[in-house]
């Protein structure tokens, strides 16, 4: 079967080379019981291939199971894919078949394959190296004869570096790639596939179908679509149902298409260790340290303007340039508030040392000494809880109580 008549049988829409040649793969492969892995963006229809390469099999007459990795649990993953026996844990009130025994002859199609678990990874390893598993619970081994495609939309080498996919597993799943091409590699499918989507929405909601304007074709392709097909899908029926108008213009299509800036990322939720309450430390103590040195420059400034050994211009400037300082480590700050810079050309003035106080007020050791004695009054003298609060190790806490003689 060639590469267009799979289209019109699967209803895969669009004239890519990249599109073309990953059909030709999957046909290809089609005939084998090779490993397939697909690779490709969120929303580029990485699950239409394994069925593809299923219905063109000696096992299309047997099971397809896809399962998406990433939706089930992974205190349940095991249980679902391998089975269980009865009573191997709270709940497992009888036994259980898992899809790799319910799937034995056909294909199972694994998507989101990168989310498993990393002991799940070894067991997976383990049935497509010799064909057996052990249901959760049970040390009886099973045999199983599954095609298995699976399919990711993350960066697995990436992964593999960071110890989160086996490197193993990844080059037994990957005997045969096919990588899906984004919707902005295949720029000139784009109008045809939001026609074909506008009809079938024009079709289920019984209403005539949405038409474009130039201008608002050139913007269509143009656009980098991030969330892919999935995504055109969504705008195109977003529009079917709201625009009484149904020719659309280049304005009114803009208005469906956010903006979006620079690399498209998944969006990563940052949890706060002690290493950003180190870094914190290190910039709250750079900030003191510099304010000190600057309080100790405006001193020595006084002190000319006390002892008259410069012209008075000059000493003008330097204090001109550290009040701009100081101004910008505090937006507050007010040239006002230091009453030397006040003081009359020709008349003698008493001004007070107070560089003590600021050396007690800005003391490292003393501002470390405080915070150690509020963290630990405030859990109780338990160092492991008033480690944490600092953001140090015990044994660091345990250091600076005995070298500072905390009680």
């Amino acid at each position: 079967m060639n590469v267009q008549k799979i289209k019109l049988r699967f209803g895969i829409i669009g004239s890519s080379i990249q599109l073309s040649r990953a059909i030709d793969i999957a046909i290809q492969v089609s005939n084998t019981d090779l490993s397939v892995l697909i690779t490709g963006e969120s929303g580029t229809g990485k699950e239409t291939f394994p069925k593809i390469i299923h219905n063109l099999s000696a096992r299309k007459h047997n099971s397809y199971i896809a399962v998406n990795c990433g939706a089930i649990p992974e205190g349940t993953i095991d249980s679902e894919l391998f089975g269980h026996e009865k009573g191997a844990f709270t709940g497992a009130h009888e036994q259980r078949k898992g899809y790799f025994e319910v799937a034995n002859k056909g294909t199972i199609f694994l998507d989101e394959v990168a989310e498993l678990p990393t002991s799940t990874q070894v067991r997976l390893l383990r049935v497509l190296e010799s064909g057996e598993f052990m249901k959760v619970g049970s040390s009886k081994v099973q045999k199983t004869n599954v095609r298995v495609i699976a399919a990711t939309n993350v960066n697995v080498i990436k992964a593999i570096h960071e110890n989160k996919f086996r490197e193993d597993l990844y080059y037994r799943l990957n005997t045969v790639p096919i990588h899906i091409p984004t919707l902005r590699d295949r720029a000139s499918d784009i109008y045809l596939l939001f026609r074909k989507f506008a009809q079938d929405f024009a079709e289920k909601y019984r209403m005539p179908s949405i038409k474009l304007d130039e201008e608002a074709i050139h913007i269509l392709s143009k656009y980098r679509w991030p969330g892919n097909i999935r995504q055109l899908k969504n705008v195109t029926e977003q529009i079917s149902v709201i625009e009484q108008n149904r020719f659309i213009t280049a304005d009114k299509i803009k208005t469906y298409l956010p903006v979006y800036d620079g690399e498209r990322l998944p969006i990563l939720y940052n949890t706060v260790d002690n290493k950003t309450f180190s870094s914190e430390r290190e910039i709250l103590y750079k900030i003191l340290f510099d304010m000190k040195k600057d309080m100790n420059e405006l001193k020595k400034i006084v002190g000319e303007l006390m002892n008259r050994d410069s012209d008075n211009i000059d000493i003008q400037d330097k204090t001109k340039h550290y009040i701009q300082r100081l101004s910008k480590i505090d937006d507050n700050f007010e040239p006002s508030s230091i009453k030397a810079y006040d003081i009359p050309q020709n008349e003698e003035t008493n001004i007070q040392d107070t560089q003590e106080i600021i050396e007690e007020s800005l003391s490292l050791e003393v501002k470390e000494i405080e915070l150690i004695k509020k963290a630990l009054e405030k859990h109780n003298s338990k160092r492991k809880l008033a480690a944490s609060e600092l953001g140090i190790s015990e044994r660091t806490l345990y250091r600076k109580i005995k070298e500072y003689d905390i009680k």
